[in-house]
């Protein structure tokens, strides 16, 4: 029994296990580029080492690709074949087993069940916050980081990242004062917390202040060298910023130089993508072929199901440049996971992620009428489908855009003087109000 940075016992039998167990979660913990090779040092120094098992396992379900859960299936059979484990490995065993089955309610009861013990486990603080986003739980979100920050202090290795964790769900409970002051103090100290840089430029984002935006994401790019496709995603924040300011040509500029540089299967680069490009588009602007490599890659992805959110933009991809088979393939396959309701996901999928898909291919078919009819008595569940306030935002802009083209200027005028109630300054919103 060894003990972590944290003085938590893990079931290794060598320093060096430990030490790459901790390098291993510093990499996660900083989005690092080489977090991969950090694990598979922590292995080869110690193959039995449980924690870093259930690693393996969560790693290959955080890539959201349905082919890789029978890889995930095979670490949590090496973990649970591990004796002698602690209580708390046991139960991230369980929380892997869960996962694996689908079943995300009980995966996150383990991981705050671990957090209630050991509030000091970073790793699930981590996965705790990353299940209750994607399950549009933001006061989950924010409640599982206050509490275990009550064990954390600026002694502790880390408690620049779980700052950076409480910002974000500061965030997206609407305290948007303190999260930019909790995301700033994040940086203080760790300045390579690129999910803190987020953090603060989702409040700027929120408050409609794109030239403060652009002026931060400029002042934090140095940072992001090793980090890895999560940059990717903040560049996304500085083409919303440079939207909202109408600099459409520097949108498309980023969009080919840094948000899309690599044609990934990647599911959050695809979702940068697939809004970024929605959103010029609405914005009146030409995007090219730039959908067709995009649809592409979400081709290969039809039948995964492990995020509604996802799915609403691989069809997005594929009613705007793929084929026609691939996008019919796409929403019977979305039917049916929603009709088998066996996973937490599918269950989503059937109480709201089936219908954006519907209203999505509708929009591009421009049925406006359709549209409105999925989406109107939906938008009070689409938080449901999880993804932060920022990207779920486009889906109202999918309705409020439909009603205008549709002939519903009532519709329209009452859900943008709503909008505007919320966000005083948003330029989207007054824009077409003046129309």
């Amino acid at each position: 029994m060894q003990m972590d940075t944290w003085g938590l016992a893990v079931s290794a039998t060598n320093g060096d296990a430990i030490k790459h167990l901790n390098a291993t979660f510093d990499g996660y913990l900083g989005f690092r580029a080489d977090v991969g090779e950090r694990l598979k040092k922590t292995l080869a120094a110690d193959p039995g080492c449980a924690l870093a098992l259930c690693l393996r396992g969560y790693f290959m379900l955080l890539m959201m690709v349905r082919g890789l859960v029978p890889r995930a299936r095979e670490a949590l059979a090496a973990a649970h074949a591990v004796p002698g484990l602690t209580d708390r490995e046991q139960s991230h065993v369980k929380a892997l087993a869960a996962w694996c089955d689908g079943d995300i309610g009980e995966a996150l009861r383990q991981w705050e069940a671990i957090l209630t013990a050991h509030p000091l486990d970073i790793l699930a603080l981590k996965l705790a916050h990353f299940w209750h986003f994607y399950l549009g739980d933001a006061r989950g979100m924010l409640n599982s980081v206050s509490k275990a920050l009550a064990g954390w202090d600026e002694r502790v290795p880390g408690y620049g990242y779980v700052l950076g964790l409480q910002a974000f769900g500061l965030e997206e409970t609407g305290d948007y004062a303190t999260a930019e002051r909790t995301g700033r103090r994040a940086i203080e100290l760790n300045p390579a917390d690129i999910w803190a840089t987020h953090a603060v430029a989702h409040v700027m984002e929120m408050q409609d202040r794109p030239q403060d935006g652009v002026r931060w994401i400029e002042s934090r790019t140095a940072d992001f060298a090793g980090c890895n496709n999560f940059r990717f995603h903040v560049w996304w924040h500085r083409c919303l910023f440079h939207l909202a300011l109408g600099d459409h040509d520097r949108v498309l500029e980023l969009y080919d130089r840094e948000v899309r540089a690599e044609s990934t299967s990647e599911y959050l680069d695809i979702c940068n993508a697939v809004s970024l490009l929605w959103r010029l588009e609405d914005s009146g602007v030409a995007t090219g072929r730039r959908w067709d490599e995009v649809a592409a890659q979400a081709a290969t992805r039809i039948d995964d199901h492990l995020l509604a959110f996802v799915d609403a933009h691989y069809t997005m991809a594929l009613a705007a440049a793929g084929p026609a088979p691939a996008l019919d393939a796409m929403l019977m396959s979305v039917r049916t996971c929603a009709a088998r309701g066996d996973t937490t996901e599918a269950r989503v999928m059937a109480e709201v992620g089936a219908t954006i898909c519907d209203a999505a291919a509708a929009h591009r078919r421009r049925d406006w009428a359709r549209v409105i009819e999925l989406l109107l008595p939906a938008r009070t569940a689409i938080v449901r489908i999880g993804g932060s306030h920022a990207q779920r935002d486009m889906f109202e802009q999918m309705l409020i855009s439909a009603c205008l083209a549709g002939g519903h200027q009532t519709t329209a005028r009452e859900l943008l003087a709503e909008r505007l109630r919320h966000r005083p300054n948003n330029q989207w919103a007054k824009a077409r109000l003046a129309v």
